[in-house]
């Protein structure tokens, strides 16, 4: 198939799973198209089957703010008339399913163009619950020909925030199993840390949601009873104010600020323990990835993440905001290696099992079969 994908190029989950998504499908013998302002920060355009299409947004004096919307909408229907595209892909509602609509219409004297949207999070419960985008995210999802979710919780709360009637496919993020992998000899983390030291790593764009400066204080928390360190990895909002805060509770020595990082895999593996203390996770994608490196995931009992972690299992679960009690689970992870090692198994096994491309890409391939013969019948 011919398969535009549209996502918000930058740090964050929605556009890594999209990114990932059209590098599996191309190794599958697809031909897919990013159609995005900036190369997806993973994405490597010299990949077989891998096309790279600029959205330019030129800046008129007329305008305020530059309507990347439209931009958006004439560069997809081009896009998709040029390389006869059968559907586009597009990942968060606003404004990429609006934008997907009108090139959809653009080409509705020619020919059919399904699109299917992908929410991931942030596009229910943050954008479209504001009053300003409520209905403009309700009639994008509605106009859509498909639509899909990453987890089960999303997909409840897209009915339950726009009382949506659609069918919602709740198709999971996935991890590429033979490129997130264990590295039991943990060798590479001398780089990182002293003699003694255990790894911990954060992942994340440091909103204020994912609560980073808790990862600082969790830190300090195990560091009473057990040597580690903190790799925090990303960048945002939040990475002055938790430098800040590493300063003020003297640990500033032990954590180590890595900034935005392209080969996150080669990192993760490194670290035994994996902070997610975050406020909202509608999957917890990083979960997963560390999951599959078998790094223990140390998380919070929120949205969709009891789909991936079962708590004592495979990862541990707590409330958001609960520093000891994290703290304490982080401890008993570094202190028992026979803990680590029962749960780092399983968590791998769980990754391996449920979430590796090689189950789930089929999934998205059954789906736009689905919808693309729907709008042919139709």
């Amino acid at each position: 198939m011919n398969i535009g994908i549209t996502c918000y190029p930058t740090y964050g989950g929605s556009g890594i799973v999209a990114t990932e998504l059209g590098m599996e499908l191309a190794a599958r013998g697809h031909q897919v198209h990013f159609i995005t302002y900036a190369n997806p920060i993973r994405l490597d355009p010299g990949t077989p089957r891998i096309h790279y299409h600029e959205v330019e947004v030129s800046n008129y004096p007329l305008f305020q703010y530059p309507p990347y919307c439209l931009a958006l909408s004439s560069r997809m229907a081009d896009v998709a008339e040029a390389y006869a595209l059968d559907l586009l892909h597009v990942h968060y509602a606003i404004p990429h399913s609006i934008s997907a609509m009108l090139a959809q219409q653009m080409l509705a004297p020619k020919r059919r163009l399904p699109f299917i949207t992908t929410l991931h999070g942030t596009d229910i419960t943050l954008v479209g619950a504001d009053p300003s985008y409520f209905s403009i995210t309700k009639f994008s999802i509605e106009r859509s020909d498909g639509v899909t979710a990453i987890s089960d919780y999303l997909r409840q709360q897209t009915v339950d925030v726009f009382g949506i009637s659609n069918q919602i496919r709740v198709i999971k993020n996935f991890v590429n199993c033979d490129l997130y992998h264990p590295d039991n000899s943990k060798s590479g983390a001398a780089a990182y840390s002293a003699v003694g030291e255990k790894l911990l790593i954060h992942l994340s764009n440091f909103r204020p949601v994912k609560r980073a400066l808790d990862c600082v204080r969790i830190l300090a928390e195990v560091r009473r009873k057990a040597p580690a360190r903190l790799l925090m990895v990303g960048d945002g909002p939040d990475r002055g104010p938790a430098e800040h805060l590493a300063r003020e509770l003297k640990v500033d020595r032990h954590v180590l600020f890595l900034g935005k990082q392209d080969h996150v895999e080669r990192i993760i593996p490194l670290a035994h323990v994996l902070l997610m203390p975050s406020d909202m996770e509608s999957f917890g994608l990083v979960a997963l990835e560390a999951m599959a490196c078998g790094v223990v995931p140390v998380a919070t009992r929120v949205g969709g993440v009891p789909e991936l972690i079962t708590d004592g299992e495979d990862g541990y679960l707590e409330a958001p905001g609960d520093i000891v009690a994290q703290a304490t689970r982080v401890t008993a992870l570094l202190t028992d290696d026979a803990l680590h090692s029962r749960m780092a198994g399983a968590g791998r096994w769980n990754a391996s099992e449920r979430f590796c491309s090689e189950k789930i890409i089929p999934q998205y391939e059954q789906y736009y079969e689905d919808v693309v013969s729907a709008r042919q019948m139709g």
